[in-house]
């Protein structure tokens, strides 16, 4: 109502002073749009204020919270630095006494690694006429993997040694023989084609079978102590390689002699660092 009557007035002003109802018109909508923009403008700003406002009482509960947590951190530091002199003492004995088994074990390691590598590259050196492709010799995760292809050791789908593999282990067993404080695990692995004979069930017994075989020949023929060998059975589950092909099935089928320190012969590596006793 209110700005009804003040178009009228501005009307009646618009007339007495001249002014044609086209311009008036023109002025009058002017001003309505100046007018918008102007409650738009004051509405924007009005919820500018708001969310402002809201931000600070949230950073306002935030600086409380926080001023009430390091409080209660001051409060526990105090509380630490009044108790804590025997307490640091203790604590500053025991990273002492940490630190130096840490170091001690570190040592340790590193022999059983120089040990593990001489006795890798002895038997490198032994196996040197060996072809490349049947034969391979590494150290990984402390232990000496020697791994032999199924072709150089056995007939397909047989277990019983030929000739050459006999040479190849005689020069392995020579190497294990030096070094007695190390136990040999012998891994029988297959490819994934399935094999049924009258004395193999399966690709378990298949490479059980040429486990079993390989350390009995240690024992008897090369007198490797039987109580360092252990002989087990991968079957197919352990592949290097894809099987959907020719090449990959070829490397899958290996037996894996591996070498590593008997535990006990660690422990006691690690009493001679320590000069103490271990439980």
């Amino acid at each position: 109502m209110k700005r009804f009557f003040l178009i009228l007035l501005l009307g009646g002003l618009v007339a007495s002073c001249g002014v044609s109802k086209k311009d008036f018109e023109a002025y009058k909508m002017q001003k309505e749009q100046e007018l918008e923009e102007c409650n738009s403008e004051m509405f924007r700003s009005a919820n500018e204020v708001a969310g402002l406002r809201a931000d600070k009482t949230q950073l306002e509960t935030q600086i409380a919270t926080l001023e009430r947590s390091n409080k209660s951190l001051q409060d526990a530091l105090n509380n630490c630095i009044n108790k804590g002199g025997t307490n640091i003492e203790k604590l500053v004995e025991e990273i002492g006494t940490s630190n130096k088994y840490i170091r001690e074990l570190i040592a340790t390691n590193n022999r059983k690694d120089s040990l593990n590598r001489a006795l890798s590259n002895n038997l490198k050196r032994s196996l040197s006429d060996v072809s490349d492709e049947d034969i391979e010799i590494s150290v990984k995760k402390g232990v000496v993997f020697i791994s032999l292809s199924d072709k150089m050791l056995f007939k397909s789908g047989r277990y019983e040694l030929n000739s050459n593999a006999k040479v190849v282990l005689a020069k392995i067993g020579k190497i294990v023989n030096d070094y007695q404080s190390y136990d040999v695990l012998i891994e029988g692995h297959t490819d994934s084609k399935p094999i049924s004979t009258a004395c193999l069930k399966d690709n378990w017994d298949l490479s059980a079978m040429r486990a079993t075989t390989i350390a009995r020949y240690m024992h008897d023929d090369l007198e490797i102590d039987p109580s360092r060998i252990t002989a087990g059975a991968r079957s197919e589950y352990v592949p290097k390689a894809s099987n959907a092909t020719p090449e990959g099935r070829s490397l899958n089928r290996r037996t894996e002699i591996i070498i590593l320190p008997k535990l006990d012969e660690f422990i006691k590596l690690m009493e001679q660092s320590t000069g103490e006793k271990m439980n």
